[in-house]
């Protein structure tokens, strides 16, 4: 009689506890963001994480360890749109902007992605700036997070100069800082919540200031 072996059993045993901890991971980011977003960073407690998640406090603590990571994570995946380890750049929409073949194509490709990402993460990233000045652990994220953005930006004008020429006068380095700044999430919120704008607005006039503040010619000319 052959004996059966019990290995099977126990990698379904923690492939289903390893999903089981996937989605209750997701289930605290879902919750942190609502709370983040809610009532700021100051006011936010691992408490209110957890019973909006309905697990227990050891749980959030057991994850993510400080609420400074814990809004750090929940950054990550707001910035990405999931949990998959892959990098904002080497996702797909941005190869496709990449390998775009026009002006018009690269700007709608990017200012779709920038929408996006503004959409879900910038009320959590103004949250960053809300607890910095007190929080050792989040100004470093908060220098992280310009990091990132400034190397988002130098992507853009790479990408731009790839298909046009940048105005005259303006040389690669003031192109990054205008991106920079067209990036930051304040200005959307700004112009989402306090102007009002739509989503598909702010779409059009950050493809639209791209195109006139750097380059020669604007979208479609």
């Amino acid at each position: 009689m052959v004996p059966v072996a019990a290995a099977p059993a126990r990698r379904y045993r923690s492939a289903l506890r390893e999903d089981q901890a996937r989605r209750t991971r997701r289930r605290v980011l879902e919750a942190a963001t609502v709370v983040f977003l809610d009532r700021g960073y100051a006011s936010t407690t691992m408490r209110a994480v957890a019973a909006e998640a309905g697990v227990s406090v050891p749980t959030v603590e057991m994850l993510f360890g400080t609420k400074s990571r814990l809004l750090k994570a929940a950054i990550d995946v707001a910035v990405a749109g999931d949990d998959e380890p892959v990098a904002v750049l080497d996702r797909p929409w941005a190869q496709a902007a990449e390998d775009a073949g026009s002006l018009d194509e690269f700007l709608s490709l990017a200012a779709e992605a920038l929408t996006a990402t503004q959409q879900r993460s910038a009320g959590l990233v103004l949250a960053v700036f809300e607890g910095s000045s007190q929080d050792a652990e989040l100004a470093g994220l908060r220098d992280q997070m310009a990091a990132q953005r400034e190397a988002t930006a130098a992507w853009i004008v790479r990408g731009l100069t790839r298909i046009a020429r940048l105005r005259n006068g303006c040389g690669a380095a003031e192109a990054v800082d205008v991106v920079w700044l067209l990036m930051d999430p304040a200005v959307f919120v700004r112009l989402t919540t306090q102007r009002r704008w739509s989503a598909a607005r702010y779409r059009r006039w950050i493809a639209d200031a791209l195109a006139r503040l750097l380059l020669t010619v604007g979208p479609s000319e």
